[in-house]
């Protein structure tokens, strides 16, 4: 039988905010451990999602981080990193709005108390020639995870105490971090002109795939999460792009996520 053309589309429809899921994150690792034979073990309480793995490989590479082998997930592998006063558990290459929210779901589930994602993002709004950083302010809600955990809306808002929390924390580095709003997409190869326009008529500054997302699930939750914008690229529209600085830009990258890390340290103490 052919539904309403006034129906809801499935992605709003029979959604229960308040209710708990059937499903939960403790659950899945509970089941993990007992078939991969690991003991509970907490991860660090600072987390870091690299969706593009770069900070991860050179880290690994450098022997400056260790892969954590009571790690419970599935589908990724998180490493300890430590910084002198700060210990990071970073998972690589959770590109994404579902699986970025998948694996802070487990992360939080295992212990984590501050997430930071750092993504990488095609330039909308010419602030400056990349490669710089955005902390996402607010995100347009241009993907599907977003609306399993909250009800319809044009953003997802990052929280506002940890907005507050950032004032001046970037102030002493030599890169730029700026802030404003992103646009999060599902689709990065459907960014078309028109569309890339209209997001641009927005005053939106970068496209990237999670944060919309991410934010969702962190008020939902209630849990501390911000997400930075690498802008990196122009979207491949000139030649030699995609360059993010110096070893691939994680030099930079870290010392945006351990100056955000240190301000949040700083607040729990």
């Amino acid at each position: 039988m052919a539904e309403s053309r006034t129906a809801k589309p499935p992605i709003l429809a029979n959604k229960h905010y308040a209710a708990p899921s059937a499903f939960t994150p403790e659950n899945l690792l509970r089941e993990a451990r007992r078939q991969k034979r690991l003991r509970p073990a907490a991860v660090p309480p600072v987390c870091v999602l690299d969706p593009d793995g770069d900070l991860v490989r050179r880290l690994a590479a450098d022997g400056a981080a260790r892969r954590d082998a009571a790690w419970a997930c599935y589908h990724t592998e998180l490493y300890r990193s430590a910084h002198d006063d700060i210990e990071l558990g970073l998972v690589g290459c959770a590109v994404g709005a579902p699986f970025a929210v998948l694996v802070a779901e487990q992360l939080f589930a295992s212990g984590c108390r501050f997430l930071v994602s750092m993504t990488s993002a095609g330039q909308l709004k010419p602030l400056r020639a990349p490669p710089y950083f955005v902390l996402i302010e607010s995100a347009l809600r241009d993907e599907g995870t977003s609306y399993h955990y909250q009800p319809a809306a044009p953003f997802s808002t990052a929280p506002n105490d940890m907005l507050s929390l950032m004032a001046g924390a970037f102030d002493k580095l030599h890169v730029p971090v700026e802030r404003g709003a992103t646009w999060t997409t599902d689709a990065p190869f459907r960014e078309t002109a028109e569309t890339v326009e209209a997001m641009r008529s927005r005053g939106l500054l970068a496209v990237e795939m999670e944060a919309a997302a991410l934010y969702a699930f962190a008020a939902a939750r209630e849990k501390p999460v911000l997400c930075f914008a690498h802008v990196t690229n122009q979207m491949a529209q000139i030649h030699g792009d995609f360059e993010k600085g110096e070893a691939d830009g994680t030099v930079d990258a870290l010392a945006v996520i351990l100056a955000a890390s240190r301000r949040f340290a700083e607040k729990a103490a």
